[in-house]
Order: C-alpha cells, then sequence, then structure tokens
C-alpha cells in the first residue's frame, strides 16, 4: 500500500477537508446497471483482496453464464484454497529466481485465473481455510513464517535443496488454511475441484485484461509494472477513451469486472464514496468557510455542493503512475453504473471490507476516480465492444 504523503499543500489541504467535510447523505444515487453479485465477504487483517475481488467476479461469471436466477443458489468459491495454492506456486518461482521475487499476500486478479485452470475451484464450505482460531482472516503470522521459510530454503544451506522442502510448505499451509481437497462431495454429488469448476462453465481462456499507459504501444499487451504481478501476466494497452468506453460497455450488457488500483487518494473515503478531487479548484461562491463546511444556518432541504472533480487526461493518468502517486493499493468488484444528481457517473463496487461504510460494502467511485486511479479491469471477452476485439485480435 502506499505511504500517504506527509505534506500537504494548502489546495490539497482544503480539499481534505472537503472531503472530509463530505457526507454519504450528500449524494442522490440512482441505479443506471446492477448485474448480479454475491454476498459481501471480509477478507479482514489479510492481504488478499486480490482473491477476493477476482473470486466475486467469477462467483458473478458463474451466475451470468449458467443463467441463476435463485440467490440460494449462489456460488460461494473459497478463497483461501486459491490462497494456498497461490503461495506454493509463488514459492516455486521464488527459488528458481534466488529469492529476486515479491514473495508476499499481494498478488493479481490474473493469479486467480491461473489457478482456476490449474488446480480448479472448490466451495467455501468445503475449505474455510482458517484453521488458526480466528472467525476471519488474520495472516500476519502465517505471511511472517511462510517468507522465513522460503529465505531459509533460498540459502541452500546443504548446496543442494532438499526433496522436503515443497511438502514443508506445504504442510505449514495445510496447517493454517486447511488441506486442498483432491476430491469432494458437495450437495450431494461428487466432484474434484476440475469438475467443480467445470459445473459453472468457467473457461480461463475466456478471461482479458485491460489497461492504459502511454509508456507501451496501444492496442498491444504488456506486463504491468507493479511488484504484485509476479507472473508476469500482460494486459491489453487501449487509450484511455477507449478503456472507460469498454468498462461501461461491459457493465451495461450484463457483465462484471475486476478493479485493481489506488485506494490511498484523499477522496477515496472509508463511508463508501471514491472521487478524485481537484486540489486546484477556484471558490467561485460564499465565504471560504462556505465553500468547504457549508452555511452555518443551512436549511435541511438545501443541498451541499459536491466537491469539484478534476478532469483526467491521458497524460495525467501516465504522470500519477511514473511518479508513484497511482498505487497497485486494491482489488475489487466492478458490477454497475450509477448517476448522483448532478449527472455524474459512478462505478458500483464491491469492496471486501465487510459490511463498511454506509453502503454496507458497495462503494461508488466516479467517473474520473476510475479514469485516473483505476490501473486495469478484467473482463469476459464476449464483454468487449466488437470494434475493440477486433483490433486487440481478440476471438
Amino acid at each position: 500500500m502506499k505511504i500517504q504523503r506527509m505534506l500537504l499543500s494548502a489546495a490539497a489541504l482544503f480539499a481534505a477537508v472537503a472531503v472530509s467535510a463530505q457526507k454519504p447523505s450528500d449524494y442522490q444515487f440512482t441505479t443506471v446497471k446492477e448485474n448480479p453479485i454475491t454476498s459481501i465477504k471480509n477478507q479482514y487483517r489479510s492481504g488478499t483482496c486480490w482473491c477476493f475481488s477476482a473470486l466475486s467476479f467469477l462467483e458473478s461469471e458463474a451466475i451470468r453464464i449458467n443463467n441463476i436466477k435463485d440467490s440460494l443458489a449462489y456460488p460461494d468459491f473459497s478463497e483461501m484454497f486459491v490462497v494456498s495454492h497461490s503461495y506454493q506456486d509463488r514459492a516455486d518461482k521464488f527459488i528458481r529466481m534466488d529469492g529476486h521475487l515479491n514473495f508476499a499476500s499481494g498478488s493479481e486478479c490474473e493469479d486467480v485465473i491461473h489457478i482456476m485452470e490449474d488446480y480448479g475451484l472448490v466451495p467455501q464450505d468445503v475449505m474455510p481455510g482458517m484453521n488458526y482460531g480466528t472467525p476471519l482472516p488474520v495472516q500476519g503470522e502465517l505471511d511472517a513464517v511462510l517468507k522465513a521459510y522460503v529465505d531459509a530454503v533460498n540459502k541452500n544451506p546443504n548446496k543442494s535443496l532438499s526433496t522436503a522442502w515443497r511438502r514443508g510448505l506445504k504442510g505449514i499451509l495445510d496447517a493454517y488454511l486447511g488441506e486442498t481437497p483432491a476430491s469432494f462431495e458437495y450437495n450431494g454429488k461428487q466432484y474434484t475441484p476440475a469438475s467443480y469448476r467445470d459445473s459453472y462453465q468457467l473457461k480461463s481462456e475466456d478471461y482479458v485484461t485491460l489497461t492504459s499507459f502511454t509508456h507501451h504501444p496501444f492496442y498491444k499487451p504488456f506486463a504491468i509494472e507493479v511488484c504484485d504481478n509476479w507472473r508476469q501476466d500482460q494486459a491489453y494497452n487501449v487509450p484511455l477513451d477507449e478503456f472507460m468506453d469498454a468498462l461501461y460497455y461491459a457493465l451495461e450488457h450484463g457483465f462484471t469486472t475486476t478493479w485493481g488500483g489506488d485506494v490511498s487518494e484523499l477522496g477515496f473515503t472509508r463511508n463508501g464514496i471514491g472521487i478524485l478531487v481537484d486540489t486546484e479548484a477556484k471558490v467561485t461562491t460564499g465565504s471560504d468557510q462556505e465553500r468547504w463546511v457549508g452555511k452555518a444556518e443551512a436549511k435541511p432541504e438545501e443541498k451541499k455542493e459536491l466537491p469539484k472533480e478534476k478532469t483526467v487526461t491521458q497524460e495525467d493518468r501516465q504522470l500519477w503512475f511514473d511518479n508513484r502517486q497511482t498505487t497497485d493499493d486494491h482489488g475489487m468488484h466492478a458490477f454497475g453504473i450509477a448517476t448522483d444528481q448532478n449527472g455524474t457517473r459512478y462505478i458500483m463496487i464491491k469492496n471486501s471490507w465487510g459490511e463498511a461504510g454506509a453502503y454496507k460494502g458497495i462503494w461508488y467511485l466516479s467517473d474520473a476516480f476510475t479514469r485516473g486511479k483505476a490501473i486495469d479491469f478484467m473482463v469476459h471477452k464476449d464483454g468487449l465492444p466488437k470494434d475493440l476485439k477486433k483490433k486487440l485480435g481478440i476471438k
């Protein structure tokens, strides 16, 4: 996660005051399009947003592909089945690369697609994944133990790696998260993780990721340079307007997407709103106090002015990524579109922080916020506009 900058300009300080004074009740959202999602989950004290968001996305994919109407029949995929396999794959690569690889709890949504393809999926009830005495994920100890273990193996004290180190790593993961099952019974049927995945018609080759930066050619794929992209998965690079058009197109046509990017901005509140505040906005009416905290004797029916947002250009987006003002903080699940009372469009987001905030686990991210701060999103290839698919060579 990005460390919050310690020094603020006067303009930025005023922007911070504006955001802190803003309340969810100041916003009047109208839903334009809302696609089905499963229940809100809580990653709690674990760095596994990438897994929670991508599995939530795949759950919605399963609902869409199989036309599941009854919410009681919605799938609930095990996050820790994926996390366990991801750690094992990453440890193997960490050792092969002499320790020159980020080995931590963070990853990317594409990691989940790899795990689904290579190992399958299992229901949450089959592998709840918390064998360490807490009702919600608390993985600081596990992360520390795993890192110490792979560091010790990487030192190669025997001058040749033993045949036991992978079993040792799996033993740690099994102790904390439970054993990954080779087969299981669920709802009266016998499955393997692969056959359970296939029962929902989920295919890894159907999913693509889009991004938008100028340091690589447009309409070509590249591996986004963030440390959590340890598999070096590639995203298709498209101009910013097409990036946003593709996101809206998918949501409008019944698809959902992942959303990966920066949430350490002043405008990303912990109460369900994400806006990109224009710190250089000029005060046009009223006193400074009125501008930021409202009139002293404002009537209840009066609408409070919403903070002015920045108009984001492709150049802004690139600059913020290059100078690390946009960082790869968090993964979430985009499932709908809404507008506020001014007609501004917002992406409706399912977060993985439990039923937090004013909207019980749902966030509203403005168009400007996503333009500036979403690093990438993943979508089913059928959710892309046809002309963009043609440009990218996707069939």
